[in-house]
């Protein structure tokens, strides 16, 4: 299957060439750039009532592929382009602070989607540029954790990714970051030990070179300042990464049969969203639920279900409401309680 996904194309690769000739031109290019993945988006969102199509779920989608390899490339290529303008001299103070939120924003919302995208494939060359996507924003550990953790604990006190009820995010964030680092490492090392894979081959000594790696390459390319830049860029999108989790896991519970597993992941234990350009902007992303269903659906073919829990407005914007935690807790704490009430399943195992 090979028709084009305008939609997703258009939406994700705009940024790519808007962020480049911000860092080389700076001035009204650093303003769009800023602009395409906030106040446009958001309005598109709103004022533009469209859905995205759903693919066939069992075709190839080799159209996908190309779109994610391409987002990859752009990555590393912003990654670059960014780190030298920021360190450099060309662009004024408000360039550069433009500059940064607009390559932050695209690492935080579309290459945090992309590399989750790429690491769920079967594919070794796919699955291992969704990894050093991760590695270069300092990230390396969510290519473990992720899918052997969140994905297995999704929905109980077991996830450090997924926000219990009442948790502020600012609490949240930092249990999350340390317990995916521990629980990632404790996965991997356990795995190592049942192989006879020597100790040098362990990811996690990928990550922390890889990282290392990174931070030199933006030292070489603008001194201290240039690591400073990974550095700082690689945070603010981390902190959008586990801005998404934190949404789209808050309050849901799954319950724990007598068996001692949890029950089976469903609808109800992932927020979704329905809006269609930050979904093509973050390759359907918001499409959570179905996503935990079939971690290796290709994202175009991921589905809204209408017994899944939708937030009141888009994920973008519902992440900005969650950094002021009273009025979160307002607007989703009913919201959340009211799914966590429905009926459970009496089946036990």
């Amino acid at each position: 299957m090979t028709r084009p996904m305008p939609y997703f194309t258009v939406a994700t690769l705009m940024p790519i060439p808007l962020i480049l000739l911000a860092a080389a031109f700076g001035g009204i290019w650093c303003v769009l750039a800023l602009l395409w993945i906030t106040v446009i988006a958001a309005a598109l969102d709103e004022l533009v009532a469209m859905v995205l199509p759903e693919d066939d779920p069992g075709a190839e989608f080799p159209a996908a592929d190309t779109l994610s390899v391409a987002l990859a490339l752009g990555h590393f290529a912003i990654l670059a382009a960014a780190v030298a303008a920021i360190s450099g001299e060309q662009l004024s103070l408000i360039e550069k602070l433009s500059l940064f939120l607009a390559a932050g924003l695209f690492f935080g919302q579309i290459s945090n989607s992309n590399a989750h995208e790429l690491i769920h494939r079967t594919s070794r060359l796919l699955h291992g540029l969704g990894k050093w996507v991760y590695i270069t924003l300092l990230f390396g550990h969510h290519t473990s954790a992720h899918p052997l953790v969140h994905h297995r604990y999704v929905a109980t006190r077991m996830d450090p990714n997924s926000a219990r009820p009442g948790e502020g995010y600012y609490r949240f964030a930092l249990r999350a970051w340390r317990g995916s680092f521990r629980e990632g490492l404790k996965v991997e090392t356990e795995r190592m030990a049942r192989t006879d894979r020597p100790a040098w081959r362990h990811p996690y000594v990928t990550y922390f070179a890889g990282a290392g790696l990174t931070l030199l390459l933006g030292a070489l390319i603008g001194g201290w300042w240039g690591a400073f830049a990974v550095l700082a860029l690689g945070t603010f999108a981390q902190s959008q990464l586990l801005l998404s989790d934190y949404v789209q896991h808050y309050g849901l519970t799954r319950e724990i049969l007598p068996s001692g597993k949890p029950e089976p992941i469903a609808a109800r234990h992932s927020w979704n969203a329905p809006h269609w350009f930050s979904s093509a902007l973050m390759l359907n992303a918001p499409r959570h639920s179905d996503h935990h269903a079939h971690p290796t659906t290709p994202y175009p073919a991921l589905t809204l279900p209408e017994d899944a829990p939708m937030l009141p407005r888009s994920l973008p914007i519902m992440a900005c409401l969650a950094l002021i935690p009273p009025r979160w807790r307002k607007v989703m704490d009913p919201r959340a309680a009211e799914w966590r009430n429905r009926t459970r399943p009496l089946a036990a195992q």
